[in-house]
């Protein structure tokens, strides 16, 4: 790809997540979320391969609905409220809104789109798909933890954090995995966003610095395939071993980092 169209689509994308992150006004939001959808999708296409494709569009009609289905929700609320402001919701528009917004994050039963779109691109531009694009739709939540429906999210939490851990069991395809992992995360961040939005926001960032190490590990070897890092020992031994441990780490288990956000949630929910 050409560095000059590289650089104008990195920068839309960084634009429309800032536009996004200082928002008041819905439209503002909405705008943002519109431009990172429409920057990442040449890069998702920067192979021409058929894959490639079906994987830009399936991102692009899930988002592109996501997007009319805040359009919509924040239109009938200026329509009942006369305002538009990000935190004067009434209950009808939160909650058609919270589901748009969590379609666009992928949460389960909304997350069919996920493990296809990030297995038919890149390395680089998944990286890009599982932490950037995840900032903008979740600072929106964050803004708007305390309107939440708490059943609402309780429901779209579990089931996300059930299909994110089965759903990666039986892949031999490490995007796919990643892909589950990231709807499970997700999960777990949602349940909590109505008791504890800092804890939520916590959650979110380390969730982040652990899968870019994960991509980073992944492009570095350039593998995407179980087999191959099973393989990659040989050739270089740090780096497989720093793998494993960030994906012991993404999986939460105790002495490492991705176990202490699970221990405060399940502190949290017990409460």
């Amino acid at each position: 790809m050409n560095p000059l169209a590289l650089t104008i689509f990195l920068l839309s994308l960084a634009i429309g997540t800032t536009i996004t992150l200082s928002s008041f006004h819905w439209l503002l939001a909405w705008i943002g979320l519109e431009i990172n959808t429409l920057a990442i999708i040449p890069l998702m296409t920067k192979t021409p391969h058929p894959r490639a494709i079906e994987a830009a569009t399936k991102y692009f009609l899930t988002q592109a609905a996501a997007s009319a289905l805040i359009l919509f929700s924040s239109l009938i609320n200026a329509w009942q409220t006369g305002e538009w402001n990000i935190n004067s919701l009434t209950d009808l528009p939160m909650n058609a809104l919270s589901i748009a917004i969590m379609m666009k994050l992928g949460l389960a039963p909304l997350h069919f789109w996920m493990p296809e779109v990030l297995q038919g691109i890149s390395l680089p531009t998944g990286l890009i798909l599982s932490t950037w694009q995840k900032i903008a739709p979740m600072t929106l939540l964050l803004q708007t933890s305390h309107l939440l429906n708490l059943n609402l999210t309780i429901a779209l939490g579990l089931t996300s954090i059930l299909i994110g851990g089965w759903g990666g069991i039986s892949q031999t395809q490490i995007r796919k995995v990643m892909a589950f992992s990231s709807i499970g995360h997700l999960g777990w961040i949602v349940v909590i966003l109505k008791f504890n939005p800092l804890l939520s926001l916590f959650n979110f960032m380390l969730y982040i610095i652990m899968t870019t190490a994960m991509f980073m590990a992944l492009i570095a070897m350039s593998t995407t395939k179980m087999s191959q890092i099973s393989t990659s020992w040989s050739k270089t031994p740090a780096l497989s071993a720093s793998t494993m441990l960030v994906m012991l780490s993404l999986a939460g288990l105790p002495p490492l980092t991705g176990f202490a956000p699970k221990l405060l949630i399940t502190l949290e929910l017990v409460k």
